[in-house]
C-alpha cells in the first residue's frame, strides 16, 4: 500500500512553485466579495475558460456560488497591500474595497482599475474537492494594460520579477 502524502509535505511543496497573485471578486444578487487566490489557471480557449480555486469553508463560498459571476483581477507588484486585505488581514469587506479603485464592468463585476489584466467571468461549474471549489469560469470581457510588472508569490512570500527579464534564446 502506498503512503499518503502529509498535509504539511503537500503545503511545502506548493510553497515552491512561483504563481501570480490575483484578487477575486464578485458581485451580484448575493452581495459583494472577494478573496486573493494563486490558484488560477486557464482551462481552454474554446471557449475562453478559467479554472479558480476557493476554500470551501469561506464566508464568501456562497456569494459566488449564487452570484454565478467572479472577476479574476492580476495584481501589480505594487498591489502587496490589497493582496493582504483581500486574504483576510482585513475583515471588513467595504474596507477592503475602499483601499483601491475600481471599475464596474457591465455585467456588475469590479474589476480592479490597475489590475494588469481582469478576466470577467460567468461561471459555468463548481465543484467540490476536498476542502476547496473549483470554480470554472466562461470568460466574458478583458480588460488589460500594457505596463507594470505581476505580483508573484514564492516561498510563502512576495516576490516581484521585472517584465524586461528577456526571452528564450536572447
Amino acid at each position: 500500500m502506498e503512503e499518503r502524502i502529509s498535509k504539511a509535505d503537500f503545503r511545502n511543496a506548493m510553497a515552491r512553485v512561483c504563481a501570480p497573485v490575483n484578487v477575486i471578486t464578485t458581485n451580484g444578487p448575493a452581495g459583494r466579495g472577494g478573496f486573493t487566490a494563486t490558484a488560477m489557471c486557464s482551462v481552454t480557449d474554446e471557449p475562453p475558460t478559467l479554472l479558480v480555486c476557493m476554500n470551501g469553508r469561506s464566508e464568501q463560498c456562497g456569494l459566488f456560488l449564487e452570484n454565478r459571476r467572479f472577476c479574476v483581477n492580476v495584481l501589480a507588484h505594487d498591489h502587496q497591500t490589497l493582496a493582504g486585505y483581500f486574504a483576510g488581514q482585513q475583515a471588513d469587506m467595504s474596507a477592503r474595497y475602499a483601499a483601491a479603485e475600481w471599475v464596474d464592468l457591465p455585467s456588475g463585476s469590479h474589476a480592479l482599475a490597475d489590475a494588469i489584466v481582469s478576466f470577467d467571468c460567468r461561471l459555468t461549474e463548481a465543484r467540490l474537492v476536498g476542502t476547496h471549489h473549483i470554480l470554472l469560469g466562461e470568460i466574458v470581457d478583458i480588460r488589460s494594460r500594457t505596463d507594470g510588472n505581476a505580483l508573484l508569490y514564492f516561498d510563502r512570500a512576495y516576490v516581484n520579477i521585472p517584465s524586461q527579464m528577456g526571452s528564450f534564446g536572447g
